[in-house]
């Protein structure tokens, strides 16, 4: 597949009232996305509160999402899991209904050592369907160290990493040590960044764009922020870059996607409650995340 670059979103799972999935909802929140010029979308990540939906659930959101592209950007779906039998299962059934490629969070809980992250990489990428590794060592308790990441980007059909350990000094590693090398042997290693606020300065070191949260809410400006760095722009991105971080700050207050289900269902937007465990959002943390997108311009 062509080499992933610019602005992706991680999309929420809208919900009823009830806490039933809204397949329809789902599918105006694709339409809104690509009207808006995003460059891909990523169903069922951490975004997605993939963790409380059940298996019919996550076919049937997979089953809207290929539907309601048509071919129109790249679906990358989350499918992850900390038992390597049910991560090769799920990405198995990402390649049946058409995904675009697959990604794949580190396992949480187990604390794998390296051979058995080597390992169980080289299980997803053996399904056939490319493979994004997903390294956020907050969510799992295991980062990916570089000279690990070296080693499994070698492995055919991985094509990169969606990067959110949170630290830059890491990310720049993983491009002079991964990305350049597999550029120069003629083979694409994409390096996305998995924050908001990380985005810019990854790209600074040669980074491919990021998966968004935020462009949940603002897709047009997280995607006009990665056109702009990407064609070299930094001071146009730098401007963009500021504007957003208020809200980038606001929109992770508390536990993602809490803040940024909320900020969509303002916007008039299908959304609905998460599931439990997560629940509502505090009332000072409600008037942190309207004055930001009062500033922003999205709400008066």
């Amino acid at each position: 597949m062509t080499k992933l670059r610019g602005a992706f979103t991680a999309l929420i799972t809208p919900m009823g009232e009830s806490g039933e999935v809204d397949y329809e909802g789902f599918r105006r929140l694709i339409e809104f996305q690509i009207s808006e010029g995003i460059d891909g979308i990523v169903p069922l990540g951490t975004t997605g509160e993939t963790p409380t939906l059940d298996e019919d659930e996550e076919e049937k959101l997979i089953g809207v999402a290929i539907e309601t592209v048509k071919g129109r950007v790249p679906v990358i779906v989350g499918t992850g899991s900390n038992d390597t039998k049910h991560m090769v299962m799920y990405t198995e059934r990402a390649k049946r209904l058409g995904a675009d490629a697959a990604m794949v969070v580190t396992p949480y809980y187990n604390k794998p050592n390296d051979d058995g992250l080597f390992r169980h990489f080289e299980a997803a990428a053996a399904t056939g369907i490319p493979v994004l590794v997903y390294n956020i060592a907050s969510r799992t308790g295991r980062n990916i160290q570089t000279p690990l990441l070296e080693k499994i980007s070698r492995i055919p059909g991985i094509i990169g990493v969606k990067e959110a350990s949170g630290d830059i000094g890491q990310m720049g590693d993983v491009i002079r040590e991964i990305a350049i090398p597999r550029t120069a042997e003629g083979r694409d290693f994409c390096v996305l960044s998995g924050d908001d606020a990380l985005a810019l300065p990854l790209a600074a070191l040669g980074g491919d764009g990021v998966i968004s949260v935020i462009a949940n809410v603002v897709p047009a400006k997280v995607k006009a922020l990665a056109s702009a760095f990407l064609s070299g722009d930094f001071a146009g991105a730098r401007q963009i870059h500021f504007e957003l971080l208020p809200f980038v700050k606001a929109a992770f207050i508390e536990t993602n996607p809490i803040p940024v289900k909320q900020a969509v269902s303002w916007l008039g937007l299908p959304a609905g409650p998460v599931r439990l465990p997560l629940g509502k959002l505090s009332a000072a943390s409600e008037a942190a995340l309207k004055k930001a997108m009062v500033d922003l311009g999205l709400l008066t």
